[in-house]
């Protein structure tokens, strides 16, 4: 079995017309939204063992935010593809991971599409479809081996957007 942890950046700044979109930080409700991701991966036992993230600073400040609460020492690969990427191009980096329970996190239209592809069944929650900023999907995999993951073999365990979260 094989698991996945599909993150979507947590809230970003706007404020900086000069900042280019790779280059936007997170705002403050971005990074409180992402520590208490990480509080809520960690309670409930969702801790990845690698991460894949794109190279935006926003995403890359989503997993700073959110691994100080979760134990360990999972392996960050930065994947400039997954920067705006598609489905498809999702499901290919996800393809070449090695670890047992993955992390990757990337950016909207994208991820909802590869969110919504990759279960059987969507979770009931209305957000689902919307993919919010620090949404999160958990999701198993019953594979040997992240080559052969493919769309509609997810089965959902889980689904959270940050003001969900109670910590």
């Amino acid at each position: 079995m094989k698991r996945l942890i599909l993150t979507r950046h947590a809230k970003s700044a706007w404020d900086d017309p000069t900042v280019t979109d790779h280059d936007r930080p997170l705002n403050e409700r971005g990074k409180a939204a992402a520590a208490d991701l990480g509080e809520w991966l960690a309670s409930r036992g969702y801790v990845p063992e690698k991460i894949l993230c794109s190279d935006a600073v926003r995403t890359r400040a989503t997993w700073s935010g959110l691994a100080p609460a979760l134990p360990g020492t999972p392996v960050l690969e930065l994947k400039p593809a997954l920067y705006h990427a598609g489905p498809d191009v999702m499901l290919a980096v996800l393809q070449h991971a090695q670890a047992d329970v993955v992390m990757m996190i990337g950016h909207n239209p994208g991820i909802a599409d590869f969110a919504a592809r990759l279960v059987a069944t969507a979770p009931l929650n209305p957000e689902f479809s919307r993919y919010p900023t620090g949404a999160t999907l958990v999701a198993d995999f019953m594979i040997d081996s992240w080559a052969e993951v493919g769309f509609g073999l997810g089965a959902t365990v889980d689904f959270v957007i940050p003001r969900e979260i109670q910590v």
